[in-house]
C-alpha cells in the first residue's frame, strides 16, 4: 500500500468508535508497513510461533476460571495471531484471511452432511465417526500409521500420547479394559527399576518416557483426561508447598532449615487435614 493508503487507514482505525473484524486485519496491516512498527515489522512464523501457544493457554485459563471478560480479552489476543500469521502469508503473496476463512467454512460444510446434506447423524457419536470417515479420505489416510503419524508432534505430551492411543484403539490395538492397561504400568516401573539400577542415562529417558505412556493409557481406558488431570496434580501440590511454607514461617524458620522428614510431616498433616 502507499504511503497515503496507509495514512488514511491509520485515520480511519483512530477515529472508529467499534473495531471489527476487519479493522483488526487493517490495523495488522498498518503495523506491518514502513509507516508502522519496527517491531511487527521484523516478525517471522516462527519468531511468533510460542506466542500463539502462550495466547491459546491463556484462553484456557480464562475457560477455567470461568471469567467471561478475561475471555473475551484473550480471544481478541489468539485473533490477533490468527490475523498476523495471515498478513505475513498475504504479502508474501500466498493467501490471505478470506482463503482462511472460506477454507473453514468449506470444510465444516463437508464435515457436516448430517446438516448440509442428506446424511443422518442424531447422536454425537455418530458425528463424530462420519467426522473421523470424511477427514481421512479428505487427506488421503489410508492406513491407521498414516492417521496416526498425523497427530501433530507440536502437541503436549500427554495430549498426543492420548491421540495416539486413541487412533490405535479405533483400529483394534488396545488393552481390552482398565485393569490391563493398569498392569503395564508395573511391567515398566520394574523396567525402569532396572534402568536407574544401570545407570545409563538414555536408556533411563526411554523406560521412563514409556512408563509416562502406559499411565496416559490407563488415565485413556478410564475416560479422564491426561492433561488436565496432571494440571490438577500440579495445582493441588502448589496449594499444599504453600501451605507447608505457611507453616514453617508461623515457626519463625525456613524451610532449607528443616529436615526433609520434618517437611514431609507437615505435609502429611495438610494432607490429612485438607485432602
Amino acid at each position: 500500500m502507499t504511503e497515503k493508503e496507509i495514512n488514511e487507514l491509520k485515520k480511519k482505525l483512530t477515529e472508529e468508535e467499534h473495531h471489527s473484524f476487519g479493522s483488526l486485519l487493517e490495523l495488522v496491516t498498518v503495523l506491518r508497513s514502513e509507516q508502522g512498527c519496527p517491531w511487527d515489522r521484523e516478525q517471522t512464523h516462527k519468531s511468533i510461533r510460542m506466542d500463539l501457544i502462550e495466547e491459546t493457554y491463556e484462553v484456557i485459563e480464562a475457560i477455567d476460571t470461568d471469567s467471561p471478560t478475561l475471555m473475551c480479552e484473550e480471544l481478541g489476543d489468539v485473533l490477533l495471531q490468527v490475523a498476523f500469521h495471515a498478513e505475513l502469508e498475504r504479502e508474501a503473496g500466498h493467501f490471505s484471511m478470506d482463503d482462511v476463512t472460506d477454507g473453514i467454512c468449506a470444510k465444516l460444510i463437508h464435515r457436516h452432511p448430517h446438516v448440509f446434506a442428506d446424511v443422518s447423524a442424531d447422536t454425537s457419536e455418530k458425528v463424530l465417526d462420519n467426522w473421523d470417515k470424511i477427514k481421512k479420505e479428505e487427506k488421503g489416510r489410508k492406513t491407521a500409521a498414516s492417521s496416526m503419524e498425523s497427530v501433530p508432534p507440536a502437541l503436549p505430551a500427554l495430549m498426543r500420547a492420548q491421540k495416539v492411543g486413541k487412533v490405535a484403539a479405533k483400529n483394534s490395538f488396545d488393552f481390552p479394559d482398565t485393569d490391563s492397561a493398569f498392569e503395564k504400568i508395573g511391567e515398566e516401573t520394574r523396567e525402569v527399576r532396572e534402568a536407574l539400577d544401570s545407570g545409563d542415562g538414555e536408556r533411563i529417558a526411554e523406560e521412563l518416557g514409556d512408563l509416562l505412556f502406559a499411565v496416559v493409557n490407563v488415565c485413556r481406558k478410564a475416560g479422564v483426561d491426561a492433561e488436565l488431570a496432571l494440571t490438577r496434580a500440579s495445582d493441588k501440590f502448589v496449594r499444599r508447598f504453600t501451605e507447608v511454607e505457611r507453616c514453617v514461617s508461623e515457626q519463625n524458620l525456613t524451610m532449607p532449615e528443616l529436615k526433609m522428614e520434618e517437611l514431609d510431616a507437615i505435609w502429611d498433616k495438610i494432607k490429612h487435614k485438607n485432602g
